[in-house]
């Protein structure tokens, strides 16, 4: 076996069974995950993104952001040990992974809006996109500007 394999096997001979362990072994557990990561990922891109683009870009705001992706993403592994104690069928899972799904949309959103992206969507998609984020992007807005200061 060659090293690329062995480091792969390696890996998933651990990231397998603490994946299982914290969050448990359903394929609707897996997808809801990968796409919680997925948008996280996004949400990371937009947010770096829209902070270059109005100047309040820090890095120990970043750090802070990967601290609280961490507290995210433990959220549902939380729910799914509440819900072995309980007997549940991933109810308090399912809730805590669909909240924190939900809160990363509206957050990648707001920051692909900030980083001006709302700009490739027509008029009318981009009005409700807006109506359905606009909080989110005003506590954004409202954190950039007093970051800015911070910077600078």
């Amino acid at each position: 076996m060659d090293k690329t394999k062995m480091i792969f096997s390696i890996l998933g001979a651990i990231f397998v069974p603490v994946f299982d362990f914290l969050y448990g072994q359903s394929d609707s557990v897996v997808g809801i995950m990968t796409a919680l990561l997925f948008f996280i990922i996004l949400d990371w891109l937009s947010g770096v993104r829209a902070a270059k683009k109005d100047n309040t870009y820090a890095s120990r705001y970043g750090l802070d952001g990967v601290a609280r992706t961490f507290f995210i993403l433990l959220l549902p592994a939380g729910g799914h040990f509440l819900d072995v104690i309980f007997g549940l069928p991933g109810i308090i899972f399912g809730a805590l992974a669909i909240g924190a799904l939900y809160h990363i949309v509206q957050s990648m959103t707001a920051n692909a809006i900030r980083a001006g992206w709302g700009d490739w969507l027509p008029i009318p998609v981009l009005n409700a996109v807006i109506d359905w984020v606009k909080s989110e992007l005003e506590k954004k807005i409202k954190r950039a500007e007093s970051r800015r200061e911070e910077v600078k």
